[in-house]
């Protein structure tokens, strides 16, 4: 089961800069005294346990942070902009929608990402003073902050996996536990794709459960699904083992010799999955003799294992089996997931670094009139609130920046010549070499 939610993440804008002078009773002209702007607020995302799908996203679906306050007089800095965080259930994979770059996958409770990083606040004036700039009449901008649409995938990591063979009621019993809707018939290989449900049992405290394609001999060495569909209880805190006690079994196994094979697959696959917790389930007692079930009950306690006798049509030891595995649940540690090294590609507890790249713009040449117009296209916004276009040192700094990215040298590539009018951000000048 994959859930899938789409939601809209946007920074908070840093702060401009304060563009003030000192002024006091006794110092009517004093120095530059600008402030910085504050910092934007982020949006983070985090993985809780607390949540276990993402419905809280179909009615929510835009995270905005705040903005960073502007910079005042007396070299105070803005106020930084508020963070929001944004939980998600553990097991969601965070990718950027535009590009389809994997950004997390957050396995661990309290796990986070800055999905959207907040812009940075603009310096004030105080910061532009030289030996032969004392009165900067210009402040830098605060920046923009990160903004994408994101692909929220959750892959419950199940509490509870359940083992066993083909046709031995696991499917049944999911049914009967939860409100998952597997696919239920008398013959092999009824589950072809793993199904997943949530308990919610009379008054038990809730988990999660899930049912794979029935395991068979050779599914370590990838036979039929087998690999795709180990890899999925690696992330479950124990299993139930179902075997099938009835006189009606379709396999013909005896359920000792059925119990010792799958454990061999597990072993084969990674060893380290019969470190996991297993409750053994006799199932379809309703179909079984007393004594048989009995005999295999006696030999599996014998090994150390607790053992529940069910049916899943007449609900018969459910109770005990569900209460006693939320008892187990409670007493097992949360840890990481096992990760095979060789058979399997999960990325556990991975976090992707976000790369910021270089600015980047266009320039589209209009006629208007008699008038050749080069509009720049690009993120210039905090360029352009950094100037004070009535201050020549302003402007300077304003054409030299331009410069440094490579505007100039693109518009001459477009051949721009003297005279022709330069429009970025709706302000408009005539270009002159």
């Amino acid at each position: 089961m994959i859930d899938q939610v789409q939601i809209y993440v946007k920074g908070g804008r840093g702060g401009h800069g304060g563009m003030t002078f000192h002024r006091a009773k006794y110092i009517p002209k004093g120095g530059p005294d600008g402030g910085n702007g504050g910092q934007g607020g982020s949006v983070i995302i985090q993985a809780t346990h607390s949540m276990r799908t993402l419905a809280p996203f179909k009615y929510k679906k835009k995270y905005q942070a705040t903005d960073g306050g502007d910079g005042i007089s007396n070299k105070r800095s803005g106020k930084n902009g508020e963070d929001i965080i944004v939980r998600v259930p553990v097991g969601t994979l965070v990718k950027d929608r535009t590009t389809g770059e994997i950004l997390a996958d957050l396995c661990n409770d309290g796990q986070k990402i800055i999905a959207a990083r907040g812009g940075r606040g603009g310096l004030g004036n105080y910061n532009f003073t030289t030996s032969t700039r004392q009165s900067p009449r210009f402040a830098q901008g605060g920046s923009k902050g990160e903004e994408r649409t994101l692909i929220l995938e959750l892959k419950l990591i199940a509490d509870v996996g359940l083992l066993g063979f083909p046709n031995v009621g696991k499917s049944t019993f999911l049914s009967v536990v939860t409100k998952a809707t597997p696919k239920i018939g008398n013959y092999p290989f009824t589950t072809i794709e793993p199904n997943l449900g949530v308990v919610e049992w009379k008054n038990f405290e809730s988990f999660v459960i899930e049912d794979v394609p029935g395991i068979i001999e050779g599914a370590s060495e990838g036979v039929g699904l087998g690999l795709q569909f180990l890899r999925h209880l690696e992330r479950t805190k124990l299993f139930l083992h179902f075997l099938d006690v009835s006189q009606t079994a379709v396999m013909g196994e005896k359920p000792l010799d059925c119990f010792d094979k799958i454990n061999a697959e597990l072993k084969a696959y990674n060893p380290k999955m019969l470190n996991k917790p297993q409750i053994v389930v006799l199932s379809k007692s309703d179909l079984s003799d007393l004594e048989t079930v009995n005999k295999v009950a006696e030999e599996l306690k014998a090994r150390q294992y607790p053992v529940f006798t069910i049916s899943s049509v007449t609900n018969n030891g459910i109770d005990q089996l569900l209460g006693y595995t939320i008892k187990m649940l409670k007493e097992i540690p949360d840890q990481k997931p096992i990760v095979s090294e060789e058979k399997n590609d999960i990325d556990v507890d991975r976090i992707y670094t976000l790369k910021s790249s270089a600015p980047k713009f266009s320039i589209e040449k209009q006629q208007r009139g008699s008038d050749n117009v080069y509009v720049v296209k690009g993120d210039f916004d905090q360029l352009i609130h950094s100037v004070n276009f009535d201050d020549l040192i302003s402007t300077r700094y304003f054409q030299r920046r331009l410069k440094e990215a490579g505007v100039f040298k693109a518009l001459e590539e477009k051949g721009i010549q003297d005279e022709d009018i330069v429009s970025i951000e709706g302000i408009e000048f005539e270009y002159f070499k």
